[in-house]
């Protein structure tokens, strides 16, 4: 089945974390510890931190295996901004010592724990290796998402170069996961050297006529 992305629509984010037989997705990074009541500051890997990290939600920690951490999951008790900063309290960490026993933890969820609730949103791991189709021609391959204020990006692998296609329904009319596809009508100059104009003819040298014989031609 196909799906349109509207241009508010944000691709997940999200990588496969390395545990076989498991699909997860990595939804923060926490950051540093703040004031002294266990907070954390949290690099934000997802586009719906408020939704994310409501209170009860659950994580799974990849720290080193000398944590004291390692093996455990953090549940979150409070999260806020403070200063344009996203800002997290969990269950159990109560001061500043626990909470620097955290800082550089990246926290994942189970790909089950966070389907998309719309048809037109999807993972960054369900578009990348996505043929890019422009005009029934295959024109590349998507190799990576990028998350960019403004809009996301796809990274397209086209030849020996990446090209970068704005992630909006007017560049991206159809996303096919299933079929394996995405469809571009990407703006002109974007794949512009991946189309198979035909050749200018080569000029002619001054002097030349179209009438000369092969002797001629052939002459050194």
């Amino acid at each position: 089945m196909s799906a349109t992305p509207s241009p508010d629509a944000r691709a997940r984010s999200g990588v496969r974390a390395p545990r076989p037989g498991k699909t997860q997705l990595r939804v923060g990074r926490l950051v540093k510890a703040h004031g002294l009541k266990g907070a954390l500051k949290l690099e934000l890997y997802t586009d719906d931190p408020d939704g994310r990290f409501v209170p009860g939600a659950a994580f799974i920690l990849q720290v080193p295996d000398s944590s004291e951490w390692f093996g455990k999951t953090v549940t979150v008790r409070e999260f806020r901004w403070m200063n344009s900063h996203p800002v997290v309290f969990f269950d159990g960490v109560e001061d500043r010592t626990g909470a620097d026993s955290l800082v550089r933890a990246i926290l994942w969820i189970d790909q089950d724990d966070a389907a998309p609730a719309e048809d037109d949103a999807w993972f960054d791991h369900q578009l990348v290796g996505l043929d890019v189709v422009r005009e029934g021609q295959s024109v590349g391959r998507v190799v990576r998402v990028d998350h960019l204020p403004a809009q996301d990006l796809l990274i397209v692998k086209a030849g020996e170069r990446e090209v970068l296609v704005p992630f909006v329904s007017a560049i991206v009319p159809e996303v096919d996961v299933h079929g394996g596809r995405v469809v571009v009508t990407p703006p002109n100059g974007l794949f512009e050297d991946l189309v198979d104009d035909d050749p200018e003819p080569a000029p002619t040298a001054p002097g030349t006529e179209d009438d000369e014989t092969d002797d001629e031609t052939d002459e050194r």
